[in-house]
C-alpha cells in the first residue's frame, strides 16, 4: 500500500513539475515582445475658411445708430467686392442692439443706442480670404468701427479632408513601427514574430508653424501627424 501511495505522489509530482515548466515556458514567450510607435505626417492645405466680420455703430437714437450700421454693412459688403469675394459667401449671423440707459450699471448720463453686427464669410477661396483679411486695415480708413470682438485672429483655417488621407497615414505610420520593431529584433538577437497588440492613436491637426500665440486655426497650411503604438513578439 505504500508502494502504491509512493508511487502516486512521485507521478503527481512529475506531471505538475511538467505543467509548471510548459507555464513558465509559455509565460516566458509571451514576455519576449517589442513595443514601437509609428510615426506618420503630411502636409495639407486648408479647404474651407471662416471669417467674422463684427463691427459696431452708434447713436444719440435707435434710427441714427441703424442709419451708422448700415453704412458699415454696406462699406464691408463693397470691401468684400473689392476683393472677389461673392456676396453669397456672407451672411448676417449676429445682431445686439443695446440702449445704455436700460443698462442699470450705467448709471446717468445720455442715452446712447449701440449696434453690434457681424457679417460671417463662409468661403473655400482660402488664398482670396487670406489677401482680404491683410487689407482689412481699408475698412478702418473708410470708417467702420470694428468691435474688439474681431480679434487679432482674423479668419479661421479648417481642414476637412481628414478621413481621405487617414488609410494612408496608417499605413505609413505601420510601416514605420514595423522597421523599427525589426531593427531592435536584429540588434537583440531575435526575430520578430507576429502581431501582439496595436493602437492606431489619435490624428492631430497642428500648425505648420508652430511659434508662440499661433494657433493652427489662424494657418492656411497644417501638418496632420498620427503616432501609433504596436507590439510585435520576438522569437
Amino acid at each position: 500500500m505504500k508502494i502504491i501511495v509512493a508511487l502516486i505522489l512521485g507521478l503527481s509530482a512529475i506531471f505538475s513539475a511538467s505543467l509548471l515548466k510548459e507555464g513558465l515556458t509559455g509565460l516566458k514567450t509571451g514576455d519576449r515582445y517589442v513595443t514601437v510607435k509609428g510615426v506618420a505626417e503630411r502636409e495639407v492645405n486648408a479647404d474651407l475658411t471662416l471669417w467674422p466680420i463684427r463691427f459696431v455703430a452708434s447713436g444719440k437714437t435707435l434710427e441714427q445708430a441703424q442709419a451708422k450700421a448700415r453704412s458699415s454693412r454696406e462699406a464691408i459688403m463693397a470691401f468684400l467686392k473689392l476683393q472677389a469675394i461673392e456676396s453669397s459667401a456672407v451672411e448676417l449671423q449676429r445682431l445686439d442692439v443695446t440702449d445704455t440707459r436700460a443698462n442699470p450699471y450705467q448709471g446717468e448720463g445720455e442715452q446712447k443706442f449701440i449696434i453690434n453686427q457681424t457679417l460671417m464669410v463662409r468661403s473655400k477661396q482660402i488664398e482670396r480670404i487670406r489677401q482680404a483679411a491683410q487689407n482689412v486695415s481699408e475698412l478702418v480708413d473708410s470708417g467702420v468701427l470694428l468691435s474688439s470682438d474681431y480679434g487679432p485672429g482674423g479668419p479661421t483655417y479648417l481642414f476637412s479632408g481628414l478621413n481621405s488621407i487617414k488609410p494612408e497615414m496608417i499605413a505609413e505610420a505601420t510601416k514605420s513601427a514595423r522597421q523599427a520593431a525589426s531593427q531592435f529584433a536584429r540588434d537583440a538577437n531575435a526575430s520578430l514574430g507576429g502581431l501582439r497588440r496595436a493602437n492606431q492613436g489619435v490624428f492631430q491637426i497642428l500648425a505648420r508653424d508652430q511659434a508662440p500665440g499661433i494657433s493652427e486655426q489662424q494657418q492656411p497650411v497644417k501638418t496632420v501627424r498620427v503616432v501609433s503604438t504596436f507590439d510585435y513578439y520576438l522569437e
